[in-house]
């Protein structure tokens, strides 16, 4: 099946070289790797063509395959650094794909495992908004909290103490601060004339869908128990 006949590709991109956790994308929450969330996610949506895992770990393949992703190549190692950028993955993953299945996807889906909290909706909505409002890309957000807004901040350079954007000097209170957003990793869509062409993942006609209720982006132990304690409640 195919969403108002745009043929889709989800990519879910999963390294086994993770610093912070070690093997993270192998970590159980509530019973279940995040791995295999991601792909369970995609499963329960039949508009989704294919379901391809971008890894360099054979282990990470196999768990991938246990719940229903399709693993036809591995990643090559100059892409599962570090410093690899997620433009990089996801477009080598596009282009392999339809290598494979000999086939071109119009759009193509990201979903990172490192976010449990998805919902199918939250990956709906990304589709629904990149098809209907005429985008390049759709990003799912989440709005930052005011004491982390960006002219709230300082840097700290030679003992001295500054600020990170100088017109925080006139922020006052709270409620002077323009809202500001941030990504979390819920989902993203992307035209393919945006990912392979011009390899970008916020395109030149981006828009974002805001997620209101609160997301666990899982990048350290404490978020990996704050996520398993929220899941388990």
């Amino acid at each position: 099946m195919s969403y108002k006949g745009y043929k889709i590709l989800a990519v879910i991109p999963a390294r086994g070289g993770s610093k912070g956790i070690p093997r993270k994308n192998l970590c159980k929450v509530d019973g279940l790797s995040l791995v295999a969330r991601a792909v369970k996610i995609t499963k329960a949506l039949t508009w989704i063509d294919k379901v391809v895992l971008s890894t360099d770990d054979r282990e990470i393949a196999e768990e991938g395959r246990k719940y229903g992703a399709e693993v036809p190549f591995l990643r090559p190692l100059e892409l599962a650094g570090d410093t690899s950028k997620s433009v990089d993955v996801w477009c080598h993953a596009l282009v392999e794909a339809e290598k494979y299945y000999s086939t071109s996807f119009e759009i193509s889906i990201l979903l990172e495992p490192t976010s449990p909290f998805r919902e199918t909706r939250h990956v709906e909505e990304v589709v629904k908004k990149l098809v209907e409002g005429g985008y390049d890309s759709v990003l799912t957000v989440s709005e930052t909290d005011s004491k982390n807004h960006p002219l709230k901040q300082i840097v700290i350079k030679d003992n001295r103490v500054g600020y990170y954007d100088e017109a925080g000097k006139d922020i006052i209170a709270r409620q002077q601060l323009t809202p500001v957003y941030h990504r979390n990793g819920a989902a993203y869509a992307v035209m393919r004339k945006c990912l392979v062409d011009q390899k970008m993942i916020i395109g030149s006609n981006p828009s974002a869908v805001i997620i209101d209720e609160p997301l666990v982006n899982i990048d350290t132990e404490q978020d990996l128990k704050r996520a398993q304690f929220l899941l388990c409640r």
